[in-house]
């Protein structure tokens, strides 16, 4: 369906019009001072359809959902979806096509809105490229710690690329489940992204809420299938983040195994003195 300029209303509609403003109205209270100000229906639609096209759902060329797919889902009207897509329009992130809709011309570069479960420092809201289809094999000695396997044990994996702004690489992420979460996940299974996040998709799945996160970083030297991923010349030191997941018991729901190049890497800290 084509989203494009909503027409101006007659004479004899005006009653509509005013219907639809007490509408807007009534869906935008005044908020005494100091009160926080809601984000209007526009902008949550806006926001989430960037989280998504973040997140690897929609990529450059593909076609978002229309617009009467849109009005259906947040039951707003057909002005609130084209403002919402005024909003990425005007950030550059997609593009009206004549008579097909709207279409993503590239991911946002900054970070999306994310909760405790995907605080992760290997995810910062950037385009990444998949890399494989998920498998299922064991997992390196330092993972299979983490996840508590027994030799020989497996656990689901899940691979991709993070990217630069010019598209070429930054970090190689690689995501390990233990088989207790990823049977219980199937969307873990497919090459796709999975929009409302990993970590927020696996808790809602097992009903188990991300309670504690904890990072190791470590520095080394890359191996040879890291070093081509990231085009680096051997040999490269590399920054390697193990980012671990747990709930309430103490289960982990995800463990991602993080890449990057020396060069990309900065920690900076804060704290009190005297």
């Amino acid at each position: 369906m084509q989203i494009g300029p909503v027409p101006l209303p007659d004479q004899s509609a005006s009653e509509g019009v005013l219907a639809c403003l007490r509408v807007n109205l009534t869906d935008s209270p005044v908020k005494s001072p100091g009160a926080t100000v809601p984000r209007l229906k526009y902008e949550r639609i806006a926001e989430s359809l960037r989280v998504r096209i973040a997140d690897g759902e929609f990529g450059p060329g593909d076609l978002l959902p229309s617009g009467r797919d849109l009005c259906e889902q947040w039951s707003v009207s057909r002005a609130t979806v084209i403002k919402a897509m005024d909003v990425l329009r005007n950030a550059g992130l997609v593009v009206a096509r004549q008579g097909s809709g709207f279409t993503v011309v590239k991911a946002p570069a900054g970070p999306t809105e994310r909760g405790l479960g995907d605080s992760s420092p290997l995810r910062d809201g950037g385009p990444f490229r998949r890399l494989g289809m998920p498998n299922r094999e064991s997992p390196p000695e330092r993972v299979a710690d983490v996840l508590g396997l027994a030799e020989g044990e497996v656990a689901l994996r899940r691979v991709r690329l993070t990217l630069l702004a010019d598209g070429s690489p930054r970090s190689l992420v690689t995501a390990w489940f233990p088989e207790s979460v990823a049977d219980h996940c199937p969307k873990l299974m497919r090459s796709g992204a999975i929009s409302e996040g990993t970590t927020r998709y696996v808790a809602r799945m097992l009903a188990r809420s991300p309670a504690e996160g904890r990072d190791v970083t470590s520095v080394r030297l890359a191996h040879e299938k890291e070093a081509e991923l990231l085009h680096l010349s051997l040999p490269a030191a590399v920054v390697a983040v193990l980012h671990v997941v747990y709930d309430s018991e103490g289960g982990v729901l995800v463990c991602e195994d993080g890449v990057t190049s020396a060069h990309f890497w900065e920690q900076a800290e804060t704290y009190p003195m005297g």
